[in-house]
Parts: C-alpha cells; sequence; structure tokens
C-alpha cells in the first residue's frame, strides 16, 4: 500500500456561464472588437480600452477569440502589457498624445459649442495625465 501524500491544490474549474450568457459576452467582445479597430482610424476613439473590454468578454465566452486576441500581432502585446501590470508602451503613450492633440486642434478650429470642447478637452486632458503615469514595459 502507498504511503498518503499531502493533497495538492487542485485548481477549480469555473462552472460554465449558461448559452446564453456567453453568446450575449461573445457578442459584446466582437462589437468591442469592431469599435477598437474602428479606433485605429477615427481620432479620438480608444482602440485600448475597446480592446481589453473585448478580451475580458472574450475570456469568458470564446476561449479561441480570447486566444486570437492575445497572439494577434497588434492587439496581442497590449493585452499582454495590460495584464503585466497595467503598462503601457511609450510608442502608445506618444500615439495617444498625438492624437488628442490633433482631436484637440480639431475641436478648436471648428464650430464646436465652446462648454462641449471644453468638455472633451478636459477628458482628454485627465486622460493623458493617466495614461503618463501608467509603467511602462
Amino acid at each position: 500500500m502507498e504511503p498518503q501524500r499531502k493533497s495538492e491544490a487542485v485548481p477549480v474549474q469555473p462552472r460554465p456561464l449558461p448559452l446564453v450568457a456567453r453568446w450575449l459576452l461573445l457578442l459584446f467582445a466582437l462589437a468591442n472588437l469592431g469599435l477598437g479597430i474602428l479606433g485605429i482610424f477615427i481620432p479620438g476613439l480608444p482602440t485600448t480600452v475597446f480592446i481589453l473590454m473585448a478580451a475580458w468578454a472574450a475570456g469568458k465566452s470564446s476561449p479561441r477569440l480570447y486566444r486570437w486576441l492575445w497572439n494577434h500581432r497588434l492587439f496581442g502585446p497590449m493585452l499582454r502589457n495590460w495584464a503585466n501590470g497595467g503598462c503601457v508602451s511609450r510608442h502608445a503613450k506618444w500615439a495617444a498624445t498625438a492624437v488628442m492633440s490633433s482631436s484637440t486642434v480639431i475641436l478648436l478650429l471648428s464650430r464646436t459649442a465652446r462648454w462641449a470642447a471644453a468638455t472633451a478637452i478636459t477628458c482628454m486632458v485627465v486622460v493623458l495625465v493617466w495614461l503618463w503615469r501608467r509603467p511602462e514595459p
């Protein structure tokens, strides 16, 4: 008879989500992925936030989509940096600064209501301060 070993901690597998919840999360992931892709081309639309939300939802609903995002040439480094302590690359910080600066100029030169422009510019400044305080990989 073999001596008893200490029982090793076995990771608990979470109960699978109901089918409806998985489909809703998958739709949420795909919608955020689409918005994140649009954010690459539309100034002021944040790519990173939408990709992070897409990865979160995909992680709960579609391991296949999650793996695709994690290994993607463009989105993967962003996700891995965020998973590694909320890091943001210096390149991403400069790109966000450039896009938000150009958006500020456009707002100031257009016929946008001053209160709306001031609100948007204030939000961008707050985001940039937060962003530049994030650690770098």
